[in-house]
């Protein structure tokens, strides 16, 4: 069972990061609104240009609304590019300070350049390239801070037991905000999008105000040790002399005539025992945690990066976010644009593929516990993700199909993106007794490079759709997810050839087994 401290960093981490996707997802459903805003009304004669000229010229940016969709693709590139720089620098800064304070800063810094991004501007109308760039950007670096902090310090709590099954929860926090951020813009998207970026900014400022009171980093600083990694023999040792019968000691008639002094003495005997037991065991705790300590010292950037698996994993995750976050920017304007739905509908439909990424996070981590070993789960949920993608490819204009598609592709893609950035880090780092002062720094250098990948592809997902259309976009995001596939193979190879070496010798024991019990039998 899991302890209050548990529940309340597991809680509180899954709502912080909650907010931060949910602000990103207010981005992605307003881009038709912020295309809408920016360029030039349609004008006739029951509907004339705005007058005076020159004042609707300085509030113009672009020239009509296909214009305007290369700058929304420069936004997204350029949130992802600094978000990616920024995870390696604020990572590694996050193993060597506290992470309450570096979450909590992020959070109202975050909350502030929210605001000023989609609040002033319209409140001011003020409407400048520079500006939006420059907002968003310093937005990118910013929200860097929240994944690899909020990682590390679910991952200082949860020992290697379950654990994914507890990042699979945790890590649905992702699709959760950005179901969040689609039912909060929806809602209000009518009424401006500034209304919508109001409302993330205060849930950010707030959140950032219950971080500083409430988040305990890890399980020391409440006096008690840290997590285990495996089952300790001590306590396999103490379960072992707890099964033994206790009726064999009272059942002799050497013990029923006892006198009662000696029993007296016995029991004092007991008591300061056990008293002596509790201190010995205080004191092991001490030196436990004061032995973590020093020895859990933070990795240094090349170190931490050069830990096994730490570069296929990361690379894979690069294709992977690709497609992952091409989704997440750019599926309602996909539904708007392809299929001619209007704003809410299509926010309202794209939430699917984040109910299927919630769905497939669970599941894989549950049966990466389940079978000890997670390369296997997460190539084979892999394999079916092109021909997921070629399938919701040729979906056609029903609201229905398309639903079921997309929560197929999201169960698939987003599902093992969750697994990916969040169990499989935790894993690296505690296997290489690395300790919770370098989990930032592993998870950054993993989620920092599929944020790469994912600026990369958003940039590209734009140019491609304006000069070929969505149809070679997809065939983009088969060809990234079949890399991905490939820079996984090595991992999945070890593990494959392991397990079915360990598998072998288990079907070994049990032909033994049944051939000696066999022999028993017959003589």
């Amino acid at each position: 069972m899991w302890s209050h401290h548990q529940i309340v960093a597991f809680v509180l981490t899954y709502c912080v990061y909650t907010i931060f996707h949910a602000s990103r997802k207010a981005y992605s459903d307003s881009k038709d609104s912020f295309s809408k805003e920016w360029t030039p009304l349609s004008c006739n004669l029951s509907w004339p240009c705005p007058r005076p000229e020159e004042i609707w010229e300085d509030r113009q940016l672009f020239s009509s609304y296909a214009s305007a969709e290369p700058f929304l693709g420069l936004l997204d590139s350029l949130f992802l590019v600094s978000y990616a720089i920024g995870m390696y620098f604020t990572s590694f800064l996050a193993d060597r300070v506290e992470l309450r304070k570096a979450l909590a800063i992020a959070m109202f810094l975050s909350g502030i350049l929210l605001f000023c991004f989609g609040v002033l501007t319209q409140m001011l109308h003020f409407y400048n390239k520079g500006f939006y760039i420059s907002m968003w950007i310093l937005q990118g670096i910013i929200q860097s801070v929240g994944w690899p902090t909020c990682v590390a310090v679910v991952g200082n709590w949860f020992g290697k037991s379950g654990r994914g099954l507890v990042f699979g929860i945790w890590a649905s926090c992702a699709s959760v905000g950005n179901v969040i951020g689609n039912v909060i813009t929806s809602s209000v998207i009518n009424y401006g999008y500034e209304y919508a970026f109001l409302t993330i900014s205060v849930m950010m400022l707030g959140g950032g105000l219950v971080v500083v009171f409430g988040l305990v980093n890890t399980p020391l600083e409440v006096g008690l040790p840290p997590p285990v990694e495996t089952e300790s023999l001590d306590r396999r040792t103490l379960d072992d002399e707890d099964s033994q019968p206790l009726e064999d000691d009272f059942n002799s008639e050497d013990d029923m005539n006892v006198p009662t002094n000696a029993i007296l003495e016995t029991v004092d005997k007991d008591n300061a025992l056990t008293n002596t037991t509790l201190e010995n065991e205080n004191t092991e705790i001490a030196m436990l945690s004061n032995s973590h300590q020093k020895e859990s010292q933070p990795l240094s950037f090349l170190n931490a990066l050069f830990l096994p698996g730490v570069i296929p994993y990361s690379l894979s995750f690069a294709c992977l976010k690709l497609v992952n976050y091409a989704f997440l920017f750019w599926l309602p304007y996909y539904l708007t644009n392809h299929f001619q739905w209007d704003d809410s509908l299509a926010s309202s439909v794209s939430t699917w593929y984040d109910v299927g990424g919630i769905a497939g996070g669970i599941i894989a981590g549950v049966l990466s516990d389940v079978f000890k070993t997670r390369s296997l789960v997460l190539f084979f949920m892999l394999l079916g993700s092109p021909f997921a993608l070629w399938g919701y490819k040729s979906s056609p204009n029903d609201v229905v199909i398309n639903s079921i598609l997309m929560s197929i592709v999201g169960f698939l893609i987003n599902g093992v993106s969750n697994i990916l950035s969040s169990a499989i880090a935790v894993d690296i780092a505690k296997r290489e007794a690395v300790g919770e002062h370098s989990l930032a720094t592993v998870t950054g250098i993993i989620d920092g490079t599929g944020s790469l990948g994912a600026a990369i592809g958003q940039y590209l997902v734009a140019v491609i759709q304006s000069n070929y259309g969505w149809n070679w976009v997809f065939n983009l995001f088969i060809i990234s997810n079949v890399t991905s596939l490939i820079c996984l193979f090595p991992i999945f190879y070890n593990d494959f050839v392991k397990h079915s070496a360990c598998a072998n010798r288990l079907f070994e024991r049990l032909l033994s087994f049944r051939s000696s019990y066999r022999r028993i039998d017959e003589n």
